[in-house]
């Protein structure tokens, strides 16, 4: 199994052009007909004008790009700044929308469902240009905290919307708890945007939501995706049974033993048989969904008092062969615990970079400043909307320096 690296410009690297062309150049690459399609304005003649759709999405772009935390601020800086006003297609000299416009904006766009479909507009943009490596895919959840106040348990609407309490550990094992929502991501590993994106309750465990991300995932893509990298919170039967047999690929799980004392009987903790004499057998390689095991003594792996003939008369040695159907759970291709194995786990992290870039550069928590589940999720899309677009136009522009020289 090989994963390509190829050289990819990354939203660090946006961020580096000027800040006046930066906005300028990731709006450029937005192609909004999807959006606007599917955007019914109104048709009333009565009330003042509306304000043009693209001008508007522009300006909730550039709120991200520029870590804005609220309506109030983006109405601000359109007011005084010209060039943000003429980027984004306002009238330079004209009047600009004030909070209420862009409040009932954001909720018109939240309704269409238009900024999943710009969403998935550009995750297809980026898959095109080979921006992205879906051979493997890192899914992981993060803390979102709620806008609205904390409330008590017994408080809390019971429609699997309201924001919730949750806990979980962070890379040390301590818990933390908050109040508020997860974001569920599926993330490339070349370069770590983000491919699906669902948010939920806080209290929704991360396995719950793994049929619904997928669902999403294969909406967005066409690439067919050999790798699904998750961390133990996802190990449970059901996930590893739904990419097996619907998507016909591996779940590479790091193992939760449930506080077990002892492994399966004849195995190892990572499925590895265990040969009569007590000896860990010796992973010998995979084929079509099989993984072959040799005898550690004829290996040289370890000094059998027995030797190789009270288990095999063969020179060869008794070899052991476990078959992932029979326990996608506790087999795999490639096997658990192999340099190939944790070479793809360790390809998790990318999911972990998405969450950084999100929370230090485009205020998914500082700058949530509405409630309710949509329009939280509707935030956290507008988050990786700027993300792919941002890299997507250092790309470009890098490609069309390249084929200039």
């Amino acid at each position: 199994m090989y994963i390509r690296q190829g050289c990819v410009f990354s939203f660090e690297d946006a961020l580096k052009i000027q800040p006046q062309s930066r906005l300028e150049k990731i709006i450029n690459t937005l192609d909004y007909k999807p959006v606007l399609d599917k955007f019914n304005r109104s048709d009333s003649k009565s009330g003042p004008k509306p304000y043009p759709t693209y001008a508007m999405l522009n300006a909730l772009i550039a709120m991200r790009l520029e870590n804005m935390n609220s309506f109030s601020q983006l109405v601000e800086r359109l007011k005084y700044d010209g060039y943000l006003r003429y980027v984004c297609g306002f009238e330079v000299f004209g009047k600009t929308p004030s909070i209420a416009s862009f409040s009932r904006f954001y909720s018109k766009i939240i309704e269409d469902d238009c900024l999943k479909v710009l969403f998935s507009s550009v995750v297809n943009q980026a898959e095109e240009m080979g921006l992205l490596d879906l051979s493997a895919v890192a899914i992981d959840s993060s803390k979102v905290e709620a806008y609205e106040k904390a409330v008590p348990n017994k408080k809390i609407a019971k429609d699997g919307k309201s924001a919730n309490w949750g806990i979980k550990s962070d890379t040390n094992g301590n818990p933390i708890k908050w109040f508020g929502y997860k974001l569920h991501i599926v993330t490339d590993v070349k370069s770590g945007l983000p491919v699906a994106i669902k948010v939920t309750p806080a209290n929704v465990t991360d396995a719950s939501v793994v049929e619904e991300i997928l669902e999403l995932t294969a909406e967005n893509i066409h690439s067919r995706i050999c790798y699904y990298l998750m961390d133990s919170g996802y190990d449970q039967n059901n996930v590893y049974s739904l990419i097996r047999d619907k998507y016909q690929a591996q779940a590479i799980i790091a193992l939760n033993n449930r506080s077990a004392k002892q492994p399966k009987t004849g195995l190892d903790w990572n499925g590895t048989p265990i040969c009569s004499a007590g000896y860990r057998m010796v992973y010998w390689g995979s084929y079509k969904g099989e993984n072959k095991f040799r005898c550690p003594h004829v290996l040289g792996k370890c000094n059998c008092p027995f030797g190789s003939a009270w288990c095999s008369e063969s020179n060869y040695g008794m070899v052991v062969k476990t078959r992932v159907k029979d326990n996608p759970r506790l087999f795999c291709t490639p096997h658990q615990g192999t340099a190939k194995w944790q070479k793809l786990y360790n390809l998790r992290t990318y999911s972990e970079r998405c969450f950084s870039r999100f929370k230090e550069n485009l205020g998914l928590e500082t700058g949530l400043t509405v409630r309710k589940i949509k329009k939280v999720e509707a935030h956290a899309y507008l988050c990786a909307i700027t993300m792919i677009a941002a890299v997507i136009s250092v790309n470009q522009e890098n490609n069309i320096k390249s084929s200039a020289a």
